[in-house]
C-alpha cells in the first residue's frame, strides 16, 4: 500500500504580538488558528486550538515581552503552553517563532551563583516539544547551541539596509561598543559605509549606567547610524550618540532590530541628540511609546520566508544569501 501524505500548514500566534503574526499570515496567504487563550482567575493561562492541527506542520508565533497587564514571563509561559498544546494534539512538527527571544542576555556565566537563563529557556520549549526554533537576531549567535534541535537564527538586516540606503550624508556605520562591531562591519560592507566604534566601561557597581570613554573612527561632520540588536532602557545608545555629537557628528540615527524601551528609555530617546530611531516590529509599540522620532519597519516578510522555507525543507540561509550565518 502507498499513501501519498499532503502537507499542512497551520499558523498560531499568542497574544504578545498579534499584529505581526497576521502580517506573516497575510503574506503565506494563510489564516491563523485560533488558540482560544484565556485566563483563569488566578492568572493561570489556557488554550484550546479551534481546529485539529494532527499531522500538521505548526508553527507559533509569540514575541517575548510585556504586553497589556502581561509580563514578560506570562508571554514565555503563554508560549510554552501553546508548544505544549500542539503537542498533545498531535501536531507533525512544531516551530516556536520568537521575533524576540526573551532572557537572550542571560547567555553566560558572568559572575558565580549566576543562572545561564537562555539555555533553560531552550531546554523548556524543548520539553514542552518544540522541534524547532525559529528567532530574529537573538543577542549572541551561541544561543542557537543551546537547543536540542534545529534553530534557524534570522537577522533584520536587510530591512534596516533597504532604509538606510537612503540616507542622506556622508554615511559612517558605529559600533556602539565592541561586542558589537562584528555586525556593523556587516552593515558597512552592505552600505558601502564607514565604520567607527564608541569604546565604553560600564559602571560595576550601578545597574544600566555607562561611562564612554573615546569614539574610534573619524565621525566629524558626518552622518552616523548606530546598530545595536535592542535597545532597552537607552542608556548606551544615548551615551553613544552623545559621544558622537561631541566629536562633531552632522547627524545621528539609530537602527536596531528590538524597540524593548524599557523604563527611562522612551524620555530618553526624546531628549537625546539621536534624529531617528529606526526599529522593527519584532516587539509590538504600544501608543504611549509612539513618538515622533520613531520609524517602525516590518520583518513580516523575512519570517514568512522563511517559514515557508522550512515547510518546503528549503534552505532558510539562502534567504539571506548565508549573511545571517556570519
Amino acid at each position: 500500500m502507498e499513501l501519498v501524505t499532503k502537507k499542512k500548514l497551520a499558523i498560531i500566534s499568542g497574544r504578545a504580538n498579534h499584529e505581526l503574526a497576521a502580517e506573516i499570515a497575510e503574506a503565506l496567504g494563510e489564516e491563523l488558528v485560533e488558540p482560544n487563550i484565556a485566563d483563569f482567575a488566578n492568572g493561570e493561562i489556557h488554550c484550546r486550538f479551534e481546529e485539529s492541527v494532527r499531522g500538521t506542520d505548526v508553527f507559533i508565533v509569540q514575541s517575548h515581552t510585556a504586553h497589556g497587564d502581561a509580563s514578560i514571563n506570562d508571554a514565555v509561559m503563554e508560549h510554552l503552553i501553546m508548544v505544549d498544546a500542539a503537542r498533545r494534539a498531535s501536531a507533525k512538527r512544531i516551530t516556536a517563532v520568537c521575533p524576540f527571544y526573551g532572557y537572550g542576555r542571560q547567555d553566560r556565566k558572568a559572575a558565580g551563583r549566576e543562572p545561564i537563563t537562555a539555555k533553560l529557556m531552550a531546554n523548556s520549549f524543548r520539553t514542552a516539544g518544540a522541534n524547532r526554533m525559529l528567532s530574529v537576531d537573538l543577542h549572541s549567535g551561541q544561543i542557537q547551541g543551546f537547543f536540542d534541535g534545529p534553530w534557524d537564527h534570522l537577522t533584520a538586516m536587510p530591512v534596516l539596509v533597504d532604509y538606510l540606503k537612503d540616507i542622506d550624508g556622508d554615511l559612517v556605520i558605529v559600533s556602539p561598543d565592541a561586542g558589537r562591531v562584528k555586525v556593523a562591519e556587516r552593515y558597512t560592507n552592505e552600505l558601502d559605509a564607514d565604520l567607527a566604534i564608541v569604546h565604553k566601561r560600564r559602571a560595576m557597581d550601578v545597574k544600566h549606567a555607562v561611562e564612554v570613554i573615546e569614539v574610534v573612527g573619524d565621525v566629524e561632520g558626518r552622518t552616523c547610524v548606530l546598530i545595536d540588536d535592542m535597545i532597552d532602557t537607552g542608556g548606551t545608545i544615548v551615551a553613544a550618540a552623545d559621544a558622537l555629537a561631541a566629536r562633531g557628528a552632522a547627524t545621528i540615527y539609530a537602527a536596531t532590530t528590538h524597540g524593548v524601551f524599557s523604563g527611562p528609555a522612551i524620555d530618553r530617546l526624546k531628549n537625546s541628540v539621536i534624529s531617528t530611531v529606526v526599529i522593527t516590529n519584532t516587539l509590538p509599540l504600544s501608543p504611549s511609546k509612539q513618538i515622533d522620532k520613531i520609524e517602525v519597519l516590518s520583518v513580516a516578510r523575512i519570517i514568512a520566508d522563511a517559514i515557508d522555507a522550512v515547510f518546503e525543507d528549503t534552505s532558510v540561509s539562502e534567504i539571506f544569501g548565508g549573511k545571517n550565518l556570519s
